[in-house]
């Protein structure tokens, strides 16, 4: 019966594993997903922008700041949706970005791979987070 309960645990542990792999998965495509309709948003304000522009130029009128105002604020909250989506992939990953050079690293990472520039390791605040029970620096190690 021991051969059974530890069949049993191993498969259980693969079916929690591979479930929050393709949950993980998933989030990250409806990530991806986000960020490449807010990039074509983004394109489409630019050529009405563009088109406006040239319409003006045209008809020989002035483009006044306040004609772009509403689009750039639009284009504006596209793109910070652009880095939450990416940060938020990075977190799902477990991995963060180089200052520097924008290169995707390890979290634990002193300095980047790609540029060489010194990375700011999160140190854990372990008695803090043994208080509220949060730490698990004791588990990983």
């Amino acid at each position: 019966m021991e051969i059974f309960e530890k069949i049993g645990d191993a498969a259980s542990k693969t079916y929690k594993f591979t479930a929050e792999k393709t949950t993980k998965i998933a989030k990250e495509t409806k990530l991806r997903m986000k960020i490449s309709e807010n990039k074509r948003k983004i394109e489409d304000l630019y050529q009405e922008i563009g088109e406006d522009v040239y319409e003006k130029h045209v008809q020989g009128k002035e483009f006044s700041k306040e004609d772009l105002e509403d689009r750039c604020k639009e284009i504006d909250e596209l793109s910070n949706g652009i880095i939450e989506c990416k940060d938020e992939i990075l977190k799902l990953k477990e991995r963060k970005q180089c200052k520097n050079c924008y290169e995707e690293i390890e979290l634990e990472a002193r300095y980047c791979p790609s540029c060489g520039c010194e990375q700011e390791v999160e140190e854990c605040k372990c008695e803090e987070n043994k208080k509220e029970e949060k730490c698990d620096c004791e588990e990983e190690n």
